[in-house]
């Protein structure tokens, strides 16, 4: 099986008036207008975030900021450069992050997640649940796995629990009508177009083709016969606007909390 393309050009400016002309194209009707205010508050948020992280962009790259306020729910795509600490819009939609306050429905976490090849996704089977709903969408969508994250356990004050951080599509006919509101169990919902879109542009899929040059499970997963973005990079940086305050996910806390350690065999000091 051979292995997905992997781009090793540094991006130029073309490459963003391409990707942009690309969104344009392929998400009309999708995209949503300008809201310079909204994104001015997110883009601030997320720029915060990868300066506490650390995180350096040493060329162009995609990176992917969702605002998980209430009164927002979108996700914008921006190119982070190595000249500005600044990220670039090129554009934004609307999705649903997670609604505490139901049975297993919490807070998706704030923080920044990097896809580091780490943790193989999978695609949706397109198969229904006992309520007729594709919960991460039709057959085929891709599914983006983060990992075990912490965030608020809304049942009982002050505490901490772990959810399985992933992103995918949702079902189109019943739920996606609905995104720009809360109504996830915690992963962050996104468009069927938008999905397709970033499967095939590799947006933040950059370790994963590099992964799949020796790894047969990437190169099964990833999607042939198309070209990735030469702006392709590896992070999402949720952020909320409604609550500046809101602590980062912790997984390695998260993991401990998912996978707590089993007590070994009891030992007889005295054999």
């Amino acid at each position: 099986m051979p292995a997905p393309v992997v781009q090793t050009k540094p991006a130029t400016r073309a490459d963003v008036d391409a990707l942009l002309a690309d969104m344009h194209a392929s998400l009309a009707g999708t995209l949503l207008p300008d809201a310079p205010l909204l994104t001015r508050a997110a883009l601030g948020a997320a720029q915060g975030m990868l300066q506490k992280a650390n995180i350096t962009h040493d060329r162009l790259q995609t990176i992917l900021v969702v605002d998980r306020s209430p009164k927002v729910q979108r996700l914008w795509v921006t190119v982070a450069s190595s000249s500005s600490p600044y990220l670039e819009v090129l554009g934004s939609v609307h999705v649903s992050t997670g609604k505490p306050g139901r049975k297993e429905h919490f807070r998706t976490p704030v923080g920044v997640f990097v896809d580091n090849a780490g943790i193989l996704g999978y695609r949706a089977q397109g198969t229904y649940n006992e309520f007729h709903i594709r919960g991460i969408g039709v057959k085929g969508m891709r599914v983006w796995d983060f990992g075990w994250q912490t965030t608020d356990d809304w049942r009982t004050p002050n505490a901490i629990m772990a959810v399985r951080m992933e992103m995918h599509a949702t079902d189109p006919a019943v739920l996606e009508p609905r995104l720009g509101r809360w109504d996830s169990e915690g992963c962050i919902r996104i468009p069927t177009r938008f999905n397709s879109f970033l499967d095939r542009t590799g947006l933040i899929d950059a370790k994963e083709r590099e992964a799949a040059r020796d790894d047969r499970r990437f190169a099964a997963l990833l999607p042939k016969g198309t070209t990735p973005s030469l702006l392709a990079g590896q992070t999402v940086v949720v952020v909320d606007t409604s609550e500046p305050g809101a602590l980062p996910s912790d997984p390695v806390k998260a993991n401990m909390i998912a996978h707590p350690p089993t007590p070994g065999p009891e030992h007889d000091d005295a054999s």
